[in-house]
């Protein structure tokens, strides 16, 4: 909780720097269409109204980006969820806090929630992996948080090992920046290596199948319980500030405390980690960010439950090996839906379906759907799981005749399950 008053936190003056005209009138037309993209039921505006702001201005996001701290998260998984987290935790500061909570992670969706909040002097902002280095330039970023690296959508993503560089170069040529980063992924580690201020984070790395060899000399990297380094040159896991041990963090201090999260699983136990770090950077205590951050339920709809024809519906969402590795961790006992599409947000490419160890599914009551649900269900088959294919969440539910169901999906299909489910989901 926040140690001001509420008269203080009113005293606050608003940011100080202005828009010019020409800028505030393409934040405007901007935010106009988003609202009526809101209200023709079209999304929820995050993306519409920055594309237009930014065809009016094309500098938009660095003007609205100015005067303010701005922190910047990405990596393959939980970019969403540590956003959110970090926002709850600097909630503690009684400020308001711009974020894209919705996940629009490029340039317009990031002019969006900075519109929306003028007044906003802290942004917490999910940057796309591949945008980084751009959005670092345009933000000028007090602070990026890099969570982790692996395969995810190589049809349109660079090569990982491109996409780490690309990030070691930013941020080195970024000094004014503290990079809180996690030191168990040597592919996050060795592009957080030049950065003049890095805070490192023991996070920990299950999916280590995209980080076999060091990506300074390309010879295979050793393992030794947490610590990772190379036979063939001096890199090495850096020494760590914050560290998640099992439902513990430890804090620069050497002080564990218990976590007790809300949302499930390791990963997010990780996500909250690397929040708390953040919040360090602002003056945030642990003491004070960890009830907030402890207490947040869903984030964009993940992990939601809803009732549905007398069923209990959890939505999980996995949009790669390393995501549904951690999704199959935290399901629950029962029937199980699995969703896969492959338009443009999830990737057109569903090879990497055959990098999922599926075993786990056996025994269980799995139905699965989606565009590409053919393809899982080959998978499926290869690993022994027995399976039903169906047309919708409302025909799983059906034929589940259970008191719950676990929904794992892709991106677009997590999108469309939602939309059936209306919008406590």
């Amino acid at each position: 909780m926040s140690t001001s008053s509420p008269r203080q936190r009113q005293a606050r003056p608003s940011r100080r720097y202005r828009l010019p005209l020409r800028a505030r009138l393409a934040a405007t037309v901007g935010g106009a269409a988003g609202r009526a993209s809101r209200l023709a039921g079209r999304g929820d505006g995050s993306v519409i109204g920055g594309v237009i702001g930014l065809r009016l201005q094309p500098d938009l996001l660095s003007l609205l980006a100015e005067g303010r701290q701005v922190v910047l998260v990405t990596g393959t998984n939980g970019k969403t969820t540590t956003t959110r987290l970090i926002s709850a935790a600097l909630g503690a500061l009684g400020q308001q806090v711009a974020s894209n909570a919705f996940g629009a992670n490029m340039e317009a969706g990031l002019v969006s929630a900075l519109a929306r909040a003028p007044d906003a002097t802290i942004a917490v902002l999910e940057v796309d992996e591949k945008y980084i280095p751009s959005m670092l330039a345009a933000t000028r970023a007090r602070v990026v948080v890099l969570l982790n690296l692996s395969r995810d959508q190589m049809d349109r993503a660079a090569e990982i090992w491109l996409l780490a560089r690309r990030w070691r170069v930013a941020l080195a040529a970024a000094p004014n920046c503290r990079v809180i980063a996690n030191a168990d992924d040597p592919l996050v580690a060795w592009a957080a290596g030049e950065a003049k201020q890095v805070t490192w984070v023991a996070a920990g790395q299950r999916w280590h199948d995209d980080s076999w060899c060091c990506p300074r000399c390309g010879s295979h990297l050793r393992r030794d319980g947490d610590d990772w380094y190379c036979r063939e040159c001096s890199n090495r896991r850096p020494p760590v500030r914050w560290m998640l041990a099992d439902e513990q963090v430890i804090d620069p201090a050497g002080r564990s405390r218990p976590l007790n999260l809300v949302l499930p699983g390791r990963a997010n136990r990780s996500n909250a980690v690397m929040a708390l770090a953040v919040a360090e950077v602002f003056g945030v205590s642990v003491s004070q960010a960890l009830p907030a951050v402890a207490q947040v339920k869903s984030v964009a709809g993940r992990y939601t439950q809803v009732m549905r024809k007398g069923c209990a519906v959890r939505l999980l969402l996995a949009k790669n090996p390393a995501g549904w590795l951690e999704a199959l961790d935290v399901l629950e006992p029962g029937p199980v839906l699995l969703a896969v599409n492959a338009q443009g947000p999830d990737g057109r490419d569903t090879s990497w379906l055959w990098d999922v160890d599926y075993r786990r599914l056996r025994g269980r009551t799995v139905f699965v759907t989606g565009e590409r649900g053919v393809d899982l269900a080959v998978r499926l088959e290869a690993d022994e799981v027995m399976f039903r294919i169906v047309g919708s969440v409302d025909e799983a539910i059906d034929l589940a005749r259970g008191p719950s169901l676990e929904v794992i999906a892709n991106y677009t299909a997590f999108q469309q399950i939602r939309a059936v489910l209306g919008r406590t989901a």
